[in-house]
């Protein structure tokens, strides 16, 4: 993608205050919400860029791009925004699992019958995806 058209998507888009936008991440062929995170323009720059997704950590307030100690990356098929250009659907193919806990996607728990329920299971051990 050329910068002019870079800056034209990111001069379409809502940031809130601290200069960021939510960002779900959705497997490209299986539809599968993945995990939501969130992006500042550099990350969105690289991302589009290199086609490896990187979000921007809140909680260590710099750029974390997605398997960089993991390895469970994220390579972009299609970035979306939405109507009120305030949220981003990244398409994406996941290599290995998206959450940290070791599951495939990060929404394990749901509401049904009146209680919480534990809908899968870790993939893998969480000491393992961070080499701990």
């Amino acid at each position: 993608m050329k910068h002019s058209a870079i800056d034209s998507l990111l001069s379409q888009m809502k940031f809130n205050s601290d200069g960021l936008i939510p960002a779900v991440a959705q497997q490209a062929d299986t539809s599968e919400v993945l995990m939501m995170a969130w992006m500042n323009k550099e990350s969105i720059i690289e991302t589009l860029t290199t086609k490896q997704v990187c979000y921007f950590s809140r909680s260590r307030q710099k750029l974390w791009r997605k398997g960089e100690t993991s390895g469970q990356v994220q390579t972009l098929i299609e970035m979306r925004l939405d109507c009120d250009g305030d949220t981003l659907l990244l398409l994406v193919d996941q290599k290995g699992v998206a959450c940290h806990t070791g599951r495939r996607n990060c929404f394990f728990y749901a509401y049904r019958n009146d209680k919480v329920v534990e809908i899968s299971k870790p993939l893998m051990d969480p000491n393992q995806l961070y080499h701990q």
